[in-house]
């Protein structure tokens, strides 16, 4: 019985190295954005994301996951680079009052995400609509 338990306890540890080693081949980032944006057609709050890989291989969509609410949406890369620092991020494009995840970079790779022109311009249009214009009526 206990030659079993060994097995069993050995089993156990190797399954767990290979779950920490996985875990660190993904890559996994952790930011908090002070703002909310847009990402694959989806507006997501301000907050606490992690970004993390589905599988080993990277041109397999990314899971961006919620600290706050739990909420996850997928995400599929157009281009992807190897990354020339260790320096993990995200960058945005600001189009009028909203802002658009355009880059994740990790530590091993650099991940593009489009911004299709008709989006840039139905968001450039709504923001040009939310611009109040106040005037005066000369009256007597």
């Amino acid at each position: 019985m206990k030659k079993y338990a060994r097995i069993l306890v050995a089993i156990t540890f190797l399954l767990g190295l290979g779950v920490a080693a996985k875990a660190e081949i993904r890559g996994e980032i952790i930011v908090a954005l002070p703002f909310e944006f847009v990402v694959g057609g989806r507006t997501l709050p301000a907050g606490t994301y992690t970004v993390s890989r589905l599988s080993d291989d990277n041109r397999d969509p990314l899971i961006l996951t919620s600290h706050d609410n739990g909420a996850s949406v997928f995400v599929l890369p157009s281009g992807i680079e190897s990354a020339s620092a260790d320096k993990p991020q995200m960058g945005f494009q600001r189009v009028g009052e909203r802002q658009f995840l355009s880059t994740i970079q990790t530590t091993w790779d650099v991940y593009h995400f489009p911004i299709s022109h008709s989006v840039i311009m139905e968001a450039a249009a709504k923001s040009r609509d939310n611009v109040s214009v106040s005037g005066s009526s000369g009256g007597n």
